[in-house]
């Protein structure tokens, strides 16, 4: 990894690189608030944070990263931002992109998007459109940015695409949406339904998510893909985060023992050693025996 920073380097040559996390997504928090300290209008905390996008996204690319999603332009902030910082967020993100495909292509950073986009202007679509076409052929990292995303809309979506995927298929046989889920379709309808149908579908679920700014909330992203993900919260504001920082968030990924509700390798729990049922159960059930009532003397 002769391309990271000495600082970087370092940092990098503790970790495990066969245990890079696969998916890293990231809330990307504190633009205001590092404007605000400053006495600085709210928009150069946005600048400095599309500065932040650069150095991220180029030291995930050199330490082959395979997947970064970055929740850039949630659905709240389209409608509840005043217009006008609206307006310059996506003036920012059409000169973010227009940029920067060239320093993708050199970093073989290929670009993708996850939200209604649909709802954006016209001339950011065909921006954004032209920034995925040009990155395309790309192997490295796939740069993800949710843009006028969330995620309990992603879900909507979703459950309104299996519906019209039933719709269609009902027409196609001709009979009713009712027979089909009678015939065995509502059965079928399972976890990885739900996740093809998401705008995700194509790339595997978050193994890290990190957050800035030290908020310890969600914020309505990825709500089905983090299920088991590992949280990260840094008091680090984002315009202040670089690549060295994602580095430590892995370094303390590495660090966790991750069991998906199941027991690690080295647990002190063998399987082999475990009570017996029969005699767990006789157990409990002692346990559990009411005490005799004492007689007053």
């Amino acid at each position: 990894m002769h391309e990271l920073s000495p600082e970087e380097q370092a940092v990098y040559r503790q970790l495990d690189p066969s245990r890079i996390p696969e998916h890293i997504a990231i809330i990307m928090d504190g633009n205001g608030r590092w404007a605000g300290k400053r006495a600085l209008k709210r928009f150069l905390g946005h600048q400095q944070g599309a500065e932040s996008v650069q150095y991220v996204v180029e030291t995930a690319s050199r330490i082959n990263l395979p997947f970064l999603t970055l929740y850039a332009f949630s659905l709240e902030n389209n409608l509840r931002r005043p217009k006008a910082e609206v307006s310059f967020l996506m003036k920012l993100l059409k000169s973010y992109l227009i940029g920067n495909v060239k320093r993708m292509n050199d970093n073989n950073v290929r670009m993708n998007y996850i939200g209604r986009t649909y709802d954006l202007p016209q001339e950011v679509q065909e921006t954004m459109q032209w920034a995925m076409e040009s990155t395309a052929k790309n192997t490295g990292t796939t740069l993800t940015l949710a843009l006028n995303y969330g995620a309990r809309t992603e879900i909507v979506d979703a459950v309104r695409r299996i519906l019209t995927d039933l719709t269609t298929e009902a027409h196609t046989r001709g009979c009713s949406v009712e027979d089909l889920l009678g015939a065995g379709s509502l059965d079928s309808l399972d976890e990885p339904t739900i996740s093809k149908a998401l705008y995700t579908a194509s790339m595997p679920d978050p193994d890290l998510m990190i957050r800035t700014s030290g908020e310890q909330r969600i914020s309505n992203f990825l709500l089905w893909q983090i299920a088991y993900a590992e949280i990260f919260i840094t008091d680090r504001l984002w315009p202040d985060f670089r690549g060295i920082h994602l580095l430590e968030a892995i370094a303390d990924y590495q660090r966790r023992d991750r069991r998906f509700g199941g027991l690690s390798d080295n647990s002190d729990e063998k399987i082999d050693s475990l009570q017996p049922v029969s005699e767990l159960e006789t157990e409990i059930a002692t346990e559990l025996t009411p005490p005799r009532e004492l007689t007053r003397r």
